[in-house]
Parts: C-alpha cells; sequence; structure tokens
C-alpha cells in the first residue's frame, strides 16, 4: 500500500503541480530537486513509491533510477518516471532500468492518480 511518495523534479512548478494531487490523495509528499538528493531521500525516507523526472542535471532520473536498482536498500521501490521526453525509446529505456510506469508531461490528475493506485 502507498502511504508515502517521493517526488522528484527540478522545475518548482512540476513539483507542487505532484505535489498536489499526491497530497491531495491523502498521501504523504516528499520532494526532492535533483538525482542525487533522490538517492538521499529515498534511503533516509523509505519512499513507498518515486515519481522521478528525466531531464534534471548532474545525474538525470535514468541514471538516478539505475543507481536505486542497484542497491539493495532501494531497489525495491518502483519507481514511474514523469518526464517530458516522449519518444517511444524513453519508454523502452525506463522499462529496461525497472520503472513501473511512464507518464509524459503534460499529465492529468488521473494519469497521476492511477500510476499511484497500480
Amino acid at each position: 500500500m502507498i502511504r508515502k511518495v517521493l517526488i522528484v523534479d527540478d522545475t518548482q512548478a512540476d513539483r507542487i503541480s505532484l505535489e498536489r494531487i499526491v497530497s491531495g490523495a491523502g498521501l504523504q509528499a516528499v520532494l526532492a530537486v535533483s538525482g542525487a538528493q533522490a538517492i538521499e531521500c529515498a534511503k533516509r525516507d523509505k519512499p513507498d513509491l518515486i515519481l522521478m523526472d528525466v531531464n534534471m542535471p548532474e545525474i538525470d532520473g535514468f541514471a538516478a533510477t539505475r543507481i536505486l536498482k542497484a542497491d539493495d536498500e532501494t531497489r525495491h521501490i518502483p519507481v514511474v518516471f514523469v518526464s517530458s521526453k516522449n519518444q517511444k525509446a524513453d519508454e523502452a529505456w525506463g522499462q529496461i532500468l525497472g520503472a513501473r510506469g511512464y507518464v509524459t508531461k503534460p499529465y492529468t490528475r488521473e494519469q497521476i492518480l492511477a500510476q499511484l493506485q497500480a
């Protein structure tokens, strides 16, 4: 059961939008602004799900997910990419990395809720 969601996005507007959806669903939201911060937060806060942007400086969402999935402490946490990258290759790469889902921006509230309930 999902109670705590880690939201990772370097764009404040997207973080706020996702936080509203997550909080509105009665879930706790934890925020991170980078892939590096996502890795720290995942280890510290033990979220039940991660909503991860792909395009971020330094460590992008794909690299952060690769690191999380290689770590025994965090490999079990489902990752859903929420990205403006809408090529089939990006979605396929997300699946290869072990992501549970891939939502393209602009997304709807219903798309995010469906991922939270999946």
